[in-house]
């Protein structure tokens, strides 16, 4: 059998591997999409944040999620276990992503940030028992909220609004104490698997409810305030990017707007920029918003009943 024949059958011509790993090789080709570990420490595991999660889902509700005959009368132990396989993932996961925020070359303390990482889970370890109540009033939300729901149960197994809401309080809580890269990480499963997209940074008051949800997005900066309620492909974004003197964008400035108590957008409707939804006022379906609406305002497009 020729040369040629037998590359052919077996897989890719030598020449052509050995040109595309010369070029893949090349600096300039991936100077620009490289990670560079300054301490040889490995990217945060996403297999492991995800058995984090589903740990603390099981704990923040359980008998729902993890082992479903659960008892009250074993109920610390369970927890107890849970919480101790939480830690330490979670210390390990954020000391990688405290890790992979330190650029290559740049001189650190490796023992500080070992101890600083165990000192961010435990502070974020003490804050689940305010994150399950917050979700309780979330599922109370679902259920007053939602016609269809038969139960508090049902929403908690079912909905994706809790699903979504239960990454978001762990990643928000996770965002205010500084924690780097691990926060949108858990917001991205929730995004992947529900497509509601919900920043980490984004306030978000007690009972919300986010009917369907698929296509919702909340930026960084918004502010949602109590017993508000949004429908599917809501949009909660900025209008514009302030660039900075070089022409980049500037971050971490207030951005995405403020809604107010007792709101309630319906669906396809897009609000930007940093504007306020005055309390007890509804939106309606995709309408484009970009000034501020007052308390108590009806927004409704022309002809609708």
């Amino acid at each position: 059998m020729s040369k040629k024949k037998n590359e052919a059958k077996n897989g890719i011509p030598e020449k052509i591997l050995q040109k595309t790993i010369d070029e893949l090789s090349g600096a300039k080709s991936y100077e620009r999409v490289i990670h560079r570990s300054n301490h040889d420490a490995p990217m945060p595991s996403v297999e492991a944040l995800s058995e984090l999660v589903e740990n603390l889902r099981a704990v923040i509700f359980p008998g729902y999620f993890g082992e479903s005959e659960v008892k009250p009368e074993t109920l610390k132990y369970y927890i107890g276990s849970m919480l101790d396989k939480s830690f330490k993932i979670l210390a390990e996961q954020i000391l990688r992503g405290m890790c992979f925020e330190c650029g290559a070359g740049q001189k650190s303390d490796c023992e500080k940030c070992l101890f600083v990482s165990k000192e961010m889970a435990l502070k974020f370890i003490s804050q689940l028992p305010e994150i399950r109540r917050i979700l309780a009033t979330d599922v109370e939300a679902a259920y007053i909220g939602d016609p269809a729901a038969k139960s508090r149960g049902e929403t908690i197994f079912c909905y994706p609004s809790i699903y979504a809401l239960t990454n978001h309080r762990i990643a928000h809580a996770l965002y205010k104490l500084g924690v780097p890269l691990i926060p949108r990480i858990i917001s991205e499963m929730s995004h992947s698997k529900t497509g509601i997209d919900i920043h980490p940074g984004a306030e978000v008051e007690e009972y919300f409810f986010m009917d369907h949800g698929t296509g919702i997005v909340i930026g960084e900066t918004a502010v949602i305030g109590r017993n508000v309620r949004i429908y599917q492909g809501v949009t909660l974004g900025a209008k514009s990017f302030p660039l900075d003197a070089k022409g980049n964008p500037i971050k971490g400035i207030p951005r995405h707007p403020i809604v107010e108590d007792d709101v309630i957008i319906y669906a396809g409707a897009t609000i930007l920029g940093r504007i306020t939804i005055g309390k007890g006022s509804v939106i309606g379906g995709n309408l484009w918003v970009t000034n501020d609406v007052p308390v108590g305002s009806k927004l409704i497009q022309k002809g609708s009943y």
